[in-house]
């Protein structure tokens, strides 16, 4: 049977997919949906155990200790992105880490002004995720990056830096603007879930590599944890696995890392999560119960679920670290 998209065998060629420009797309999210910290009305939502949260944020920084603030995707598609900017500008955050499609809506935002197709229309004809300046920006931007031993999310900036003329909303950019105000940016990338793994121009060593280096700088982050903060908002899989990675990667390497703090915030229902339950329990492979708010802390800290829809929690932390913090110090903990 001849096919000639099969250059070797059993494996498909992608030179031959065919990409359309993304300028008659029509995006579910747009720049002119995100939120206005400090302008919009907070929604009402709130934990009895909320406060003390974010007296540990406050008293993290004050002893210049890290919060790390670990994403899913939704968090950009829902418009957050505004506060999670300012929260890095203000000095609370000090790392962001995310997935690859959080760094797609967050790219796509920053040059289009609109993320987020009708899946359900475009898997039918194969059109899915096939958007060419996406795919061959983030490509052409993360190949450079390899090159010079750059990680992922450095890697992204920089091209956003080089290229002003294609990103005219890089202002809203969470992973540009966290590269202008030195905060680590990391993805952390399982290859063939992202739309940019779609396309001809694909290196998926170079995607490798980038992220190769974007989870050693987490690994950095995570020995410095001692006294400081995680958060972790609505990554289900990635996030809570290269958590609990990197912070087995601190303790085999003798970091003090036990007097942590860790909050899982997701619409999840988790009920008493902190008891203990079994391989019957659905709710046992749910990985932010294990992998953030429990095992971090066996040894030490504490963690907490809240549960909650991303346009009511971020807000709501950013008001109540707004209202009880001061000024805090710029990021240091241990860098050169």
């Amino acid at each position: 049977m001849s096919d000639k998209n099969v250059k070797i065998a059993g494996q498909l060629d992608l030179s031959s997919i065919t990409t359309y420009s993304v300028k008659n797309r029509h995006n579910l999210v747009t720049i002119e949906n995100m939120a206005k910290p400090g302008e919009d009305q907070v929604p009402d939502w709130g934990n009895a155990d909320f406060d003390e949260l974010v007296d540990r944020i406050l008293a993290a920084r004050k002893n210049d200790r890290p919060v790390i603030w670990s994403m899913g995707a939704h968090v950009i598609k829902n418009g957050m992105s505004r506060y999670i900017i300012e929260l890095m500008k203000k000095g609370i955050i000090t790392h962001i880490a995310g997935n690859g499609a959080g760094s797609i809506h967050d790219f796509e935002l920053a040059y289009n002004g609109g993320t987020s197709e009708d899946v359900p229309t475009a898997i039918e004809d194969g059109s899915f995720g096939m958007w060419e300046e996406t795919g061959r920006w983030m490509n052409e931007a993360l190949q450079a990056g390899s090159k010079t031993g750059k990680g992922y999310g450095e890697s992204l900036a920089i091209y956003v830096e080089n290229n002003p003329e294609r990103f005219p909303y890089k202002d809203d950019c969470v992973f540009y603007q966290a590269y202008k105000n030195d905060v680590p940016a990391t993805y952390h990338i399982a290859l063939g879930t992202d739309i940019i793994h779609q396309h001809p121009i694909v290196d998926f060593a170079a995607i490798g590599g980038t992220s190769g280096v974007d989870f050693k700088k987490m690994c950095y982050s995570v020995s410095r944890l001692d006294g400081g903060v995680f958060l972790n908002f609505g990554s289900g899989v990635i996030g809570p696995e290269v958590f609990l990675k990197a912070l087995s990667i601190a303790r085999n390497l003798g970091y003090p890392t036990f007097k942590i703090t860790t909050a899982n915030f997701d619409l999840v229902d988790l009920g008493d999560y902190r008891s203990k339950i079994g391989y019957e329990d659905p709710l046992y492979y749910y990985r932010p119960r294990k992998n953030i708010v429990n095992r971090p802390t066996s040894c030490g800290g504490k963690g907490w679920h809240f549960r909650g829809d991303h346009k009511e929690t971020i807000p709501n932390l950013y008001k109540k670290v707004m209202e009880k913090g001061k000024p805090v110090p710029a990021y240091t903990c241990g860098l050169p």
